[in-house]
């Protein structure tokens, strides 16, 4: 009987960062500030970034602030449930 692999394809470099900065966000000390601070490494391309902080920028209840360092500081808000 032959087993059949499923092969996933390679992450896009798109996709590895989006990855990174979720390990980021979704990390404890994060998660209890409700804050991250993301910084862009050398091996990523600038289009992907923009792109990435384009996409959190349209969620509600989240403030990106650019810091003179040049990281981001990312901050939210959980609604309450009234």
């Amino acid at each position: 009987m032959a087993s059949s692999a499923t092969s996933l394809a390679p992450a896009t470099a798109y996709e590895q960062l989006a990855l990174r900065v979720q390990k980021i966000i979704n990390a404890p000390p994060a998660q209890r500030s409700r804050s991250a601070l993301l910084f862009k490494q050398p091996t990523e391309s600038s289009e992907d970034w923009q792109r990435l902080l384009d996409e959190i920028c349209e969620n509600d209840n989240v403030t990106l602030a650019w810091r003179d360092d040049g990281g981001i500081q990312l901050f939210w808000v959980v609604p309450s449930d009234d």
